[in-house]
Parts: C-alpha cells; sequence; structure tokens
C-alpha cells in the first residue's frame, strides 16, 4: 500500500483538497467498507465468517478492506495462538461509534430501496 502524503490539517475538513479527513471519507465510502463495520457491530468476528456473511466479497477484498479499516483504527485484528491459527477482528471504540452512522444508513437504504427503484425506473425510460 502507498501512503499518500497527508498535510497537517489544523480544522478537519473534507470539501478542502488536501485534508486528511478525505482519505477517511475515501476509505469509508467503499461497500465493502460500510459492510464490515456494520457486521462487525455484532461482536468479534474469523475471517471465513465475515466471507460467508457478506456475499460477494472476495477473499482479496475482505483482507485489504479490514486492512484499510484496521490502519484508520476502526478494527483490531487479533491473533489466537493456536493450531490451526485463528484470527479474529473486531471494531474499536472509533469503530463501534462510526458503525451506528453506518447501520443507520444501511436501515435507510433498505427501507427506501423501492422508491430508488422507482426513481431509475423513471429515469431511464421506457424499455423496449
Amino acid at each position: 500500500m502507498i501512503d499518500r502524503p497527508t498535510p497537517d490539517c489544523r480544522r478537519a475538513d473534507v470539501f478542502k483538497q488536501d485534508c486528511p479527513s478525505r482519505l477517511v471519507l475515501e476509505t469509508l465510502a467503499e461497500k465493502w467498507a460500510l459492510l464490515l463495520l456494520h457486521t462487525l457491530a455484532g461482536g468479534p468476528r474469523r475471517t471465513s465468517d465475515l466471507r460467508r456473511h457478506i456475499g460477494g466479497i472476495s477473499e482479496k477484498m475482505l483482507i485489504q478492506t479490514l486492512r484499510k479499516l484496521e490502519r484508520n483504527g476502526f478494527v483490531v485484528r487479533h491473533s489466537f495462538a493456536e493450531v490451526p491459527p485463528r484470527v479474529e477482528y473486531r471494531l474499536t471504540e472509533m469503530g463501534q461509534s462510526l458503525s451506528q452512522a453506518v447501520r443507520a444508513l444501511d436501515g435507510w437504504v433498505e427501507a427506501n430501496i423501492a422508491g430508488v427503484l422507482a426513481a431509475q425506473k423513471r429515469f431511464d425510460g421506457p424499455t423496449e
């Protein structure tokens, strides 16, 4: 992973191009990050549990996204000294607070999906 330079931002402002808050927002705008934050709100999970729970996520994307979330302080990885090896992921305190907003967003999407699909159909026009 290549680190981008992050200038000192005295007051976080996601509308400022050079503010590091933009990089956090970029990470959180990914669907896999949102789904992982929501899933981990229910408690620690093993990698295989996460992959089974989140339909369509590949092993590669799962690990990459977990690493991004860990790097940003939202997730903690815990390795158990067992045979076979066991790894669990859980939300940090900061991740827990963020997961509340993510779950609210997910709930909104689920409650309003019919309206969104109807709007898309109207916008796209009649199909032949």
